[in-house]
């Protein structure tokens, strides 16, 4: 049975702050579904960070 589904948008082109300065940053949306009845809100965020991780710093896959 389905418990989780991962929704991943297209790249948005958005203002960021980097430190205290406005920049064009890149912004890939992420949603995560989940049956709360299989699984916990912490493991789930957890892997949500899981990915981000990676998205940013791919070469980590490699490690």
């Amino acid at each position: 049975p389905e418990t989780g589904i991962l929704g991943i948008g297209a790249i948005e082109h958005v203002p960021v702050y980097k430190g205290k300065k406005l920049k064009k940053g890149s912004m890939l949306p992420l949603s995560l579904t989940f049956d709360h009845r299989v699984l916990d809100g912490a493991p789930a965020a957890a892997f949500l960070r899981t990915i981000k991780h990676y998205l940013e710093e791919p070469i980590t896959i490699l490690l």
